[in-house]
């Protein structure tokens, strides 16, 4: 049986998503608040065959599942629980799966609205960025009762590389923020151990060429010393991502009085990269930062 799909989000990386979806036979139905999102950047699914929605009412009724790819917690409340939200359009047994990254324990929230209604959920937060998105290759952790979990695959797997369940609902933001924890706190390191070698005098580039392949090398530091080196800050993954996702972070362990010193430093550098408007900035910039620090 071709289950169909409500997909709500059409970013970056909710296009190539539904695309994948759509190649490989599910039936899609669409939602965007304007009209001209249709005529633009997603008339490529309508002309594949996917149903275009206005309203979540619409891209909510007589779908199997519903998949949310937004940007915060409040955003997925809102068109998941909220007054228009699509639990009130939804069938009973509709599993809704979130790719989102939000709060852990607003999850939960969601996930029990919607259980008490009669509905199924599963928290699937992504990592890989546009480029993996678009290549089929995003790293997905998933938290959700296990039947749930492997329902949802039927759909993950056109996208992903590779699926772990790390829990109940919830325990895959907790996953996805361990996540970021781990990446800003490694862009800051590389931004650091480039501001020392510079203002020693050695060049940054011999630098990461030595250093690279050996136990301070990482994925992270390969993409990103390369930028900094060159003071390329053009957005690959936008600083105001990391922002809103350390900022989680941080208030998570903080209504939970567990102390994050080095996360807490990496915000307050996030946090001056968003006063000064500059969100829309590759996360690399966090080596500006330093040099900024350094100047007073």
């Amino acid at each position: 049986m071709t289950l169909t799909v409500g997909f709500i989000g059409l970013g970056t990386m909710g296009l190539p998503m539904a695309r994948h979806m759509i190649n490989r036979g599910f039936k899609l139905k669409l939602y965007a608040r304007r009209v001209e999102v249709f005529e633009g950047k997603a008339k490529e699914l309508v002309d594949l065959g996917a149903t275009p929605c206005l309203k979540l009412s619409e891209v909510a009724t007589d779908v199997d599942i519903v998949i949310t790819n937004v940007t915060g917690t409040n955003d997925v409340e809102s068109v998941l629980t909220g007054p228009e939200g699509a639990i009130h359009s939804a069938s009973p047994g509709t599993l809704f799966i979130d790719h989102s990254t939000i709060d852990p324990a607003r999850t939960m929230e969601i996930a029990k609205r919607l259980r008490d209604a009669g509905m199924e959920f599963v928290d699937a937060p992504v990592s890989g960025g546009v480029w993996a998105s678009e290549e089929a290759r995003l790293i997905v952790m998933q938290g959700g009762h296990p039947e749930a979990c492997a329902r949802a695959n039927q759909v993950i797997d056109c996208y992903a590389k590779a699926i772990t369940r790390v829990g109940d609902a919830g325990h895959g933001q907790i996953a996805k923020l361990s996540n970021q924890i781990a990446q800003t706190i490694t862009i800051e390191g590389v931004a650091e151990c480039l501001t020392f070698a510079k203002h020693l005098g050695a060049d940054p580039q011999a630098v990461f060429e030595a250093i690279k392949d050996g136990m301070g090398g990482s994925q992270m530091m390969s993409l990103m010393a390369p930028k900094m080196i060159t003071e390329d800050f053009d957005a690959g993954i936008e600083a105001r991502l990391h922002a809103k996702d350390v900022g989680i972070a941080l208030e998570t362990a903080n209504a939970r009085q567990l102390p994050l010193p080095c996360l807490e430093f990496v915000g307050s550098q996030y946090q001056t990269i968003m006063d000064q408007d500059l969100g829309t900035r590759d996360s690399s910039i966090l080596f500006d930062m330093l040099k900024r620090l350094r100047e007073g």
